[in-house]
Order: structure tokens, then C-alpha cells, then sequence
């Protein structure tokens, strides 16, 4: 009877359709406009001279005829609607407008900045950490670059286009959100229940760095921690210099070598491991010609081993380690995707170490780079989702069928036209735009040890030829265990077979699968727990409500602490829903606004 009627209560809960509640988090409430997130965005790769574009900018929306195409255009000199602190998205609290594009609108998001003294032969490469959706970006009345995708870096060499004294930037953005089939995760303009504030334009840092004409692009570090060497190439711009790198540990250097950028290997002779309770980093200075940046890197292997009885368990540097995870949103109550500060992200990290979780699910979205480098730091491991999308989802396909009905988990072949459309995935674009994102996903997140198995569809939304993609991904990197499918309809692929059960009672279940798995439970959980002064919403939306907080305590910790005995019986790790509260959802460990520790 409690299964049917955990069901009925999730499952025909109305969407609170009311105004939400401002909630602002300590770091919001401190923020300067001035001085926002002034932290390097990417510490795998830092140069001394750069400089933030973060601040306050101008906004517009700007009607148009069709906003899916305008974007292109040229739109001259805009005039704006009012003032936007960058980088956070107009619909939130901390960009000040709080304010959503219109449908037949497009957001122009605009800006004037002093040149950076280049110097000869330099070059001033502009970058965005992440715009949402497709965008077009001008300096000085010229077109330097375009892009699609909104959870994915992009750069400009905007040297030519540069003069002396005061330049201008605009940013012009179309997001459909879920108007279209896109990668969008959580993101709903029809918010509700477990879909979240949509938000468009500018979410992560915009920053401008100057560079040698010949330099470093991006770099490849791959450390094999059984054979103490460490493999590095790079992607550059110009010939004729070799590729040098100093290994660094405390400051004492360890190792160096030198080659073709093409690739080399420096053996280390012997590696310290990384691990959650040791995240040892070793720097790195890496240099080629002019150019010098600094960097880091991690010995550890994550792989999918047996134990001493022959179970398949995940495993740390070939010792098993059981996973004690928490689902991640990335979601914040004032910033939406946009953590408010730096220290916000090392607070959700050290809270949910220091409640005895050692591994995140960073729930369909990618975070920003710095939230990585604290987890590598920190020692928390991380799976990471790839980013769901596709048309209009069934909710009987995708929710209640396989939640009433496990035996239909097999009921689907994903590598037909006939189940994309069932699963969202019909449209081919959105095909193309998830296999294109996915494999520059692993190619930016696969340099960070925290990251140590990769989720490619989540509940079906938008699966297609998970067989395939999961063939895709272990090409692309081989070192880390992939869970092809979290929740339902597994096509038997992969390193895992993950199970979400938040209304059964737990067991570890049988996988038919041809290639033996291990077995996680990747959602489960989700009490409910609601306190009205710190809570976006009059209402709840969770899988169970309690008279008291003792009483949601009791019940958390006998259900994390049964979950766990099962570890005897073949489980390798869970995943508990989840970190903090989030809009309706009120089932964190934390309130939305981290002002109150439940647990």
C-alpha cells in the first residue's frame, strides 16, 4: 500500500503554477557587481595575463519577426532596456533583471571594454565559459564568432578587430528552451515538480586573455597511474618549437620531458595516488616557445573490477569503494545554474564530505570547470550526466510506465527510429547536437581525476542507440566505467546496470545483461522534508512527507544505512536524491538556499 501511494502522490501532484519565493544564499547576499566570480574559470589551464569580463553589462530584448534565425543578424547598435550583472542569466535574482526574453524576442547582452595591452605579435583571444542557447558575438560592429550549445565553452581571436581606447562587445542569444528539442537538462519555462526555471544568455564567466602568436590551444593530459607515466600533448597554434613540461609536487620538481606537441610521455618512476581521503595533485608547468601555463594532474584508476568473491565492484586504484553518492542539480536558489561564488561550490563539496558522501551525480548539466578543480582538490569523485534533450516528453513512456511496470524496462530496443520517438529523440537534430556535445563533454572533463564514470541517458528522456553511444564514449576514453543507462529501459551496454527505485523496498536486482555489471542503485530516496522559511514554494513535491524533521531524520538514516548493508549482497554504490532542495522539490539534504543543514 505505501508503494501505491508514494505513486499516486508523485505522480498526479499538481505543479505549484504560483509565483516562487525569492531565496538568496549568503553568497548573494554578499555579492559585488564589481568584483563577480573574479576567480580564473579555468585552472586547468592559467596563464598570468588575463583579465574578467564579468560585471555589469546592458540588456535588451529585442522584438524580431523570427528570433530563430535573427541571431545571425546584425542588429547595430542596440538600445538597451536596463543594466545585467554577467554572467548570470536575466531570469535570476543576481543579474538584477530577473526577467524572461519574450518568445519573439531576442536577449542582447552588451558591454564596452578598454583594450588589453597586447603588444607585438600577441594575440587577445575573448572566451565564454557557456551561453544558452545559440549565439552570435560582435566586436566593434564585426561578427567574431557563432555558436550552438549551451553548456560548452567557445573562443575568439578578436586581435584584428581590437583598437585603441574603448572597444564594444554584444552578445546576441536565441533560447528556445523547451519550445525546441536542444540540450536544455532540468530546464522548463513551464516549470514544475522536477523541472526547474528555465534561464538564457550568458551563465558562465566571459573573460579575455592574451596569448604569444604561437601558443597552446588546449591540453591533453593522460596519467597511467599502474605504469608511473604521465602521456601529454597539446593542440597549438604555429610550428617549430618543442613542447616541454616541468612535473611539479610541493614545488620540487619530480619530473620533466620535451617532444613534438603531437604527444611524448615523461615516466615518473613512482606516483603518489590520488584518492577521496588524499586528492594528491602534482602541478604542472607547460611551456611551448613564449607561451607558459600552469596546470595539474592526478594518478588514479577507475575501473569496474572483481572482488575476492568475484562480484563486480567499482573500484579505486583496483581496491573496491563503495559509493556513497548524492544527486547534484547544480541548481541555486538566486543564481538558477549559476553558482553565486566560488566558495558556494566548495561549500556544497565539503557539507556532503563532511555528511559522509564521497561521490556526486552531477544531474544533467555541466558545471563549471572550477567546480571540478575543487572536487579533484577536495577528493569528492563525481559522475557526470550527460545533457538530456529532444521534443515533447511521454510521460507515460518516460515516468509512469516503467515506474508501475519494471518488467517493461525491457520492452524497448533503443536502436530503432520507432523508439526514438517514443523516447524524444525522433528529432535528428537534436540526435546530432547530443553526439556532438557528449564527445566534446568527455574531451573538456576527462583531464579531471574527480570524474570517475561517465552517465549517458537518464530515465530515457532522449535516449537513442545507447549501444552505440556507449561504444562512442569508451573509444573516446577507456579509462573511466560508463553507465549507458540510469533508470530504465537498459539495453544491457555498459560497465553498470543502474536502477532508480524510490518506491520499492531495495534489493539488488539480476541483470540479464550478456557482459556481466556491477549493480548500483543510481536514484533512490527523495524524502521530503519542507521548511516553509526557507523553501521557494507553499508546497512540496518528494516521494515522502513526515510529522516531524526527527521523524524524516530517522527514516533518512535507517533507509541510507539498509541501503548500504547491501553491499554484502553485490551493490557497489547508490546515488541519494539529493543534495539540496531545489523550486518545488523539497527532498535536499540541505535547504534551497544552504542556510539549513537537515540532516
Amino acid at each position: 500500500m505505501l508503494f501505491l501511494e508514494r505513486v499516486i502522490k508523485s505522480g498526479f501532484h499538481k505543479p505549484y503554477t504560483g509565483e516562487l519565493t525569492q531565496l538568496i544564499t549568503e553568497w548573494g547576499e554578499a555579492l559585488d557587481s564589481a568584483n563577480v566570480l573574479p576567480e580564473h574559470p579555468d585552472p586547468t589551464m592559467e596563464r598570468d595575463r588575463w583579465m574578467t569580463l564579468n560585471g555589469v553589462w546592458n540588456y535588451a530584448f529585442v522584438a524580431c519577426d523570427d528570433p530563430a534565425t535573427a541571431w545571425k543578424d546584425d542588429l547595430g547598435d542596440v538600445e538597451p532596456d536596463g543594466e545585467i550583472v554577467v554572467p548570470f542569466s536575466p531570469e535570476c535574482l543576481l543579474s538584477g533583471v530577473g526577467a524572461r526574453p519574450p518568445e519573439n524576442a531576442l536577449l542582447v547582452e552588451m558591454r564596452t571594454f578598454d583594450k588589453p595591452s597586447v603588444g607585438e605579435g600577441n594575440r587577445a583571444i575573448l572566451h565564454f565559459e557557456a551561453v544558452d542557447w545559440r549565439c552570435s558575438v560582435w566586436v566593434n560592429g564585426v561578427r567574431v564568432a557563432e555558436h550552438e550549445g549551451g553548456y560548452l565553452p567557445f573562443s575568439c581571436d578578436i586581435t584584428d578587430v581590437l583598437h585603441a581606447g574603448e572597444n564594444t562587445l554584444r552578445v546576441q542569444v536565441f533560447d528556445p528552451s523547451e519550445r525546441g528539442t536542444q540540450l536544455r537538462g532540468k530546464q522548463r519555462i513551464d516549470r514544475g515538480t522536477m523541472w526547474y526555471t528555465a534561464q538564457s544568455g550568458i551563465w558562465q564567466s566571459v573573460w579575455l586573455e592574451v596569448v604569444p602568436k604561437r601558443h597552446i590551444v588546449s591540453l591533453t593530459v593522460e596519467p597511467d597511474a599502474d605504469a608511473a607515466t604521465l602521456a601529454i600533448r597539446a593542440e597549438v597554434v604555429g610550428k617549430g618549437v618543442p613542447l616541454a613540461v616541468v612535473v611539479n609536487d610541493h614545488g620540487t620538481a619530480v619530473a620533466a620531458g620535451s617532444g613534438s606537441a603531437s604527444g611524448f610521455t615523461i615516466d615518473m618512476g613512482s606516483v603518489h595516488l590520488w584518492s577521496p581521503d588524499d586528492p594528491h595533485l602534482y602541478q604542472l608547468i607547460v611551456s611551448y616557445g613564449d607561451d607558459r601555463v600552469r596546470s595539474y594532474c592526478a594518478f588514479r584508476t577507475a575501473t569496474v573490477e572483481p572482488d575476492e568473491k568475484g562480484v563486480l565492484r567499482f573500484c579505486l586504484n583496483h581496491k573496491p569503494l563503495f559509493l556513497r553518492g548524492l544527486l547534484n542539480q547544480g541548481y541555486w536558489p538566486d543564481g538558477l545554474l549559476t553558482a553565486p561564488a566560488d566558495d558556494a561550490l566548495i561549500f556544497d563539496i565539503e557539507t556532503c564530505k563532511d555528511l559522509g558522501f564521497n561521490m556526486m551525480l552531477m544531474h544533467i548539466m555541466l558545471e563549471r570547470r572550477r567546480f571540478y578543480y575543487h572536487c579533484d582538490r577536495l577528493g569528492m569523485l563525481v559522475w557526470q550526466d550527460m545533457v538530456s534533450g529532444g521534443g515533447e516528453l511521454s510521460a507515460w513512456q518516460t515516468q509512469q510506465k516503467p515506474t508501475l511496470f519494471p518488467g517493461s524496462w525491457t520492452s524497448i530496443d533503443d536502436s530503432v527510429p520507432a523508439a526514438w520517438n517514443k523516447l524524444a529523440a525522433g528529432d535528428e537534430a537534436y540526435r546530432a547536437e547530443w553526439t556532438a556535445t557528449a564527445r566534446a563533454a568527455v574531451k573538456r572533463l576527462s583531464f579531471h581525476p574527480c570524474i570517475v564514470t561517465w552517465v549517458l541517458f537518464n530515465e530515457s528522456w532522449g535516449q537513442f542507440s545507447a549501444g552505440d553511444a556507449t561504444r562512442m564514449v569508451r573509444e573516446l576514453d577507456p579509462s573511466r566505467p560508463i553507465l549507458s543507462v540510469s533508470g530504465w529501459y537498459d539495453q544491457g551496454t555498459g560497465d553498470y546496470k543502474g536502477v532508480h527505485n524510490y518506491f520499492r523496498p531495495q534489493i539488488v536486482w539480476k541483470d540479464a545483461a550478456a557482459t556481466p555489471r556491477a549493480f548500483v542503485i543510481s536514484e533512490f530516496g527523495g524524502l521530503t522534508w519542507h521548511i516553509p522559511e526557507h523553501a521557494a514554494c507553499p508546497e512540496s513535491y518528494g516521494y515522502a512527507t513526515f510529522p516531524s524533521i526527527e521523524a524524516w531524520r530517522e527514516e533518512l538514516l535507517m533507509l541510507l544505512g539498509s541501503t548500504a548493508l547491501l553491499e554484502t549482497a553485490g551493490l557497489t554504490g547508490f546515488v541519494y536524491t539529493q543534495v539540496s532542495d531545489v523550486e518545488e522539490e523539497t527532498n535536499g539534504l540541505m535547504t534551497y538556499d544552504r542556510k539549513v543543514i537537515k540532516l
